[in-house]
């Protein structure tokens, strides 16, 4: 047994990884109704977590190098050859830093949870664990046991805390991502045991493995079917829409700002970085899987009478930007992606909480009950609208910047003919210009109208300071990075140029 650090010391990453499930195991021992102790002492944990990362990286994460760094290399199992193997990089620094950053607001956003409280806080830290463990493996294995570790906190976040069909919607969640999960864990023993007497599952010697075409394509396949559920991709996403529809509003935060990004990285972590020969070969096709993604998602939303459901959709339309982005084979398209990673956290989290927000205070879900709500809650109304701009891409919001370089990805990269990329490009243009039908069709529905005014013996308040605190932070990052994109930038492009000029451009 043995233990390696390297850039520093201190296993930093360990840290990160055990900090949240291990303190939150304690939560147990708090008295059943100390509702307020536990929220307050699980929000310490998120905050610490929060700030020793941003310490961490400030102090020993160089962005201009595209290795790996922080690495921790533990050998756990000696039988068994697995390790503890931990590290970052410029395409997993972000979603790491997101994760903090939005777990943390949705543990502050769950205060209305009061029914087993001690159980659902441990929870939604046990997913903090998982989270940032599978965006800072360097072992295969190890990703895919983190990849599992998130299951059963959502199931049971679903099931316990959701609607009136959460069992349903919870069901249908563990049916979909456990059955996905059986390809991972194939594509993953394949790799792993494929042209060696010893299996490894180190990311830094699968890079530089070679299969038979026909091999890498049947491992590209399965890895994709796990991503794709995940992500989600069409047709395999009816899962999202349901989940979204009966989850708490804390836990719709994770899976739109964290979970399905989750599916996203492992894209490009695996798929193209590891099986770069057949993702070259499927990217055509998967493009257009995207476009078509884009304007059916939209499509679709455009109809959904649930307000959760239609911004679930509008989630899945946001997905085939980061689809058309990885595929695209191109710099800016990749780091297009990157960032539509990044933004649609913020966006799909904050837009989820003010649903839920609006939710608690007029108690109804259908589009086509409600109405006049911006006079009453004129700040709900503020924050809705600029966070639904910030959803349909308004320039100078996050989600502009990250579409529009995506589009110059696919217009300026060179594995692609013009004709093709000019239609997918119009496809693009097509669904971006559906996204304010829904989104402003939303808006009119809800806060607009005499509706509301019409029921008898209703009161209202507007959002308080926590709620106004919690919308505000998530507002701020789409902000400042629509104005300085350079900030998420300067993360990912040496790690992007990288994947591209070592197995794309050689």
């Amino acid at each position: 047994m043995y233990l390696v650090f390297t850039t520093n010391s201190f296993p930093w990453l360990t840290l990160f990884v055990v900090l949240p499930i291990f303190a939150g195991s304690f939560i147990f021992f708090f008295p059943q109704r100390g509702n307020k102790v536990i929220r307050w002492y699980t929000i310490c944990i998120c905050i610490l977590e929060l700030l020793l990362m941003t310490y961490a990286f400030s102090y020993y994460f160089e962005s201009d190098d595209p290795l790996i760094q922080l690495k921790e290399d533990y050998k756990l199992i000696h039988f068994f050859d697995f390790y503890w193997r931990l590290g970052i990089d410029g395409l997993s620094i972000g979603p790491v830093l997101l994760t903090g950053f939005i777990t943390t607001l949705a543990t502050l956003a769950a205060r209305p949870v009061t029914r087993d409280s001690r159980l659902f806080y441990f929870l939604m830290l046990a997913m903090y664990s998982g989270q940032i463990g599978l965006f800072s493996s360097q072992d295969l294995l190890l990703f895919f046991i983190m990849w599992e570790l998130e299951l059963i906190p959502v199931y049971l976040l679903l099931s316990m805390w959701g609607g009136k069909k959460r069992l349903y919607s919870a069901t249908k969640f563990i049916l979909y991502t456990a059955g996905s999960s059986v390809f991972l864990l194939m594509g993953t023993l394949g790799i792993a045991l494929y042209g060696s007497n010893e299996p490894t599952f180190y990311f830094e010697t699968l890079v530089n493995q070679s299969y038979p075409l026909a091999l890498e394509i049947f491992f590209y396949i399965g890895f994709f079917i796990a991503f794709a559920v995940k992500l989600p991709i069409i047709p395999l996403h009816t899962w999202l829409p349901d989940t979204h529809g009966e989850a708490h509003y804390s836990t719709c935060m994770l899976l739109a700002g964290i979970l399905l990004k989750m599916g996203a990285y492992g894209l490009i972590r695996i798929n193209m970085e590891l099986l770069p020969h057949a993702h070259s070969i499927f990217s055509s096709w998967l493009i257009i899987v995207g476009a078509i993604q884009i304007i059916y998602a939209a499509s679709t939303s455009f109809g959904q009478q649930k307000l959760k459901k239609r911004i679930a959709y509008s989630s899945v339309s946001h997905m085939g930007f980061i689809l058309i982005g990885v595929c695209s084979i191109s710099d800016l398209g990749l780091n297009g992606a990157i960032v539509q990673i990044i933004s649609h956290g913020f966006i799909g989290a904050a837009l989820f909480f003010l649903a839920g927000t609006s939710y608690d205070r007029i108690r109804l879900v259908y589009l086509d009950e409600m109405g006049g709500m911006a006079t009453p809650l004129p700040k709900v109304f503020t924050m809705f609208s600029i966070l639904s701009l910030a959803s349909l891409a308004l320039p100078g919001m996050s989600g502009f910047f990250a579409e529009l370089v995506v589009l110059f990805g696919i217009i300026t990269g060179q594995k692609f003919l013009l004709i093709p990329k000019i239609l997918v490009t119009v496809i693009m243009a097509v669904g971006m210009i559906l996204t304010p039908i829904y989104s402003l069709s939303m808006l009119r529905q809800m806060f607009y109208g005499y509706k509301l005014f019409n029921v008898p013996n209703f009161s209202f308040f507007d959002s308080g300071p926590r709620e106004l605190f919690v919308s505000i932070s998530m507002l701020l990052p789409v902000i400042a990075i629509g104005f300085y994109p350079d900030f998420v930038f300067s993360l990912s492009v040496d790690k992007v140029e990288a994947i591209l000029s070592n197995y794309f451009y050689r």
